[in-house]
């Protein structure tokens, strides 16, 4: 009997419950216990291991799992040789460095000799020594934002999302780390030799890639088919059918959602109708 392919997902926090959500939208049947350790995939060869966010990253660098679902700032936090399967698309944020509202600096290098608070310690110091600057990175665990006010350092660099923390507490950015999303993250080269990684990915991008779009059906006047591909060129160029009415024809697209306002009154000018819109679950190329 084959060992299933593990895959560790934050068992709390921003993360957790948008990955739970997006294993299930991919097909993946499983249950879930109030004190959730581990959940066997009834569909498929996988055991999911909930763990918490910050250990996803050594649990993968172990070879305890095979996979892990993480953000790209614990991974780059973490180091290693860790490699990126698939961007996620959710829990964007960035990591940046930020200072007290009233003081007098601008740059990483206005910081040179003070003490910068940080969860990030790997990442920071990486970046001030990109920079050329030399200052003291102190490891805080917890409130961040709180360390210029208690005296503890003079900066901190933290993960934002909205920025309203920050401004809470009287800090402003001065510098973007790096930008951060959840990922799919194993050891390098696993796509390679496994796959089931190859599956797993193929079937979380078919999510990812149907999100944002609509599936777009219309029936249109036939010397009107040029216009209509110029307005929803498709993936791969729309599918064009004949109706009974050799003067109609049928056309369906797929579409971005964000671009419907702007499409369908095209559409109609071009002389569509019957439109119809419908979401999509999956996208497979």
């Amino acid at each position: 009997m084959s060992t299933p392919l593990r895959l560790a997902v934050p068992n709390k926090g921003r993360l957790s419950e948008p990955a739970v959500e997006l294993l299930r939208s991919a097909g993946l049947e499983f249950e879930l216990s109030e004190r959730r350790l581990s959940a066997a995939v009834r569909n498929a060869d996988i055991e999911l291991l909930f763990v918490r966010t910050e250990d996803v990253a050594e649990y993968v660098a172990d070879g305890l799992v095979e996979l892990g679902l993480t953000g790209a700032d614990l991974v780059a936090e973490h180091g290693g040789e860790l490699s990126t399967v698939l961007p996620l698309g959710f829990g964007a944020c960035s990591l940046v460095l930020a200072v007290p509202r009233d003081a007098d600096v601008s740059t990483a290098a206005g910081l040179a000799g003070r003490r910068i608070a940080t969860s990030f310690p790997r990442v920071t110091a990486g970046y001030l020594a990109s920079e050329g600057v030399e200052a003291q990175v102190v490891e805080v665990r917890g409130a961040v934002e709180v360390t210029p006010q208690l005296g503890v350092a003079d900066a901190v660099v933290d993960l934002v999302a909205s920025g309203g923390t920050l401004r809470m507490n009287g800090l402003r950015p001065i510098a973007t780390l790096l930008a951060s999303e959840a990922v799919l993250v194993g050891r390098s080269g696993i796509g390679d030799r496994d796959d089931r990684v190859r599956d797993l990915a193929a079937m979380l991008r078919s999510v990812l890639d149907a999100r944002g779009r609509e599936y777009m059906m219309m029936n249109a006047p036939a010397d009107s088919l040029e216009r209509i591909r110029a307005l929803i060129p498709g993936l791969s160029g729309p599918t064009v059918m004949p109706l009974a009415d050799p003067s109609f024809i049928a056309v369906h697209s797929v579409v971005e959602r964000s671009q419907l306002w702007r499409i369908v009154p095209a559409l109609q000018q071009a002389g569509a109708r019957d439109i119809l819109v419908v979401p999509i679950e999956k996208v497979i190329r």
